[in-house]
């Protein structure tokens, strides 16, 4: 029976889960996504987002704390500059997990682990898209515009005309 045991060990000792939670975690802070095998996802999600909630907070208890987890100064520090800026209104569930299918190798299930807040795709915030440019030769786009907006006042007042 599997009474209160609630750690995945992922087949390894205590130190080098640790050491590989802590490798994997300051990889996705870094990143801000990596591909891992779906069960040290998880174990990951369990690792990483109490820090994130952590660095919410900026005092140097809670660096001191990070530090103890990550051990890496460059990955707290991006944590609390970045990480924590992007989450300071979002209550929990700073991590997605998406499932990419099975590693061809050994069958192993691979999924996409990745901060919520830095992914463009799917973000509610609209960033000005930038305009495309073509190489074709042919007229300036302000004349084209320019053309079409005629083109439109031209059949409205005709629909009115029509319309009376």
């Amino acid at each position: 029976m599997r009474h209160g045991k609630k750690i995945n060990h992922l087949s390894r000792k205590t130190a080098h889960r640790k050491s590989m939670l802590a490798n994997m975690a300051c990889s996705l802070i870094e990143h801000k996504r990596i591909n891992t095998t779906l069960a040290k996802a998880k174990a990951l999600r369990q690792f990483v987002e109490p820090l994130v909630t952590k660095s919410k907070e900026d005092t140097t208890h809670n660096r001191r704390i990070c530090f103890a987890y990550l051990r890496s100064k460059e990955a707290v520090t991006e944590l609390f500059r970045d990480v924590a800026v992007k989450v300071a209104d979002r209550p929990g569930g700073y991590t997605r997990i998406i499932k990419l299918g099975n590693r061809l190798g050994d069958n192993a299930d691979m999924a996409l682990i990745e901060l919520v807040d830095f992914n463009e795709i799917y973000s509610t915030n609209k960033s000005a898209s930038k305009k495309k440019s073509t190489r074709r030769r042919g007229g300036s786009s302000k004349k084209s515009e320019a053309v079409a907006e005629t083109q439109v006042e031209e059949t409205t007042t005709e629909n009115t005309e029509t319309q009376e």
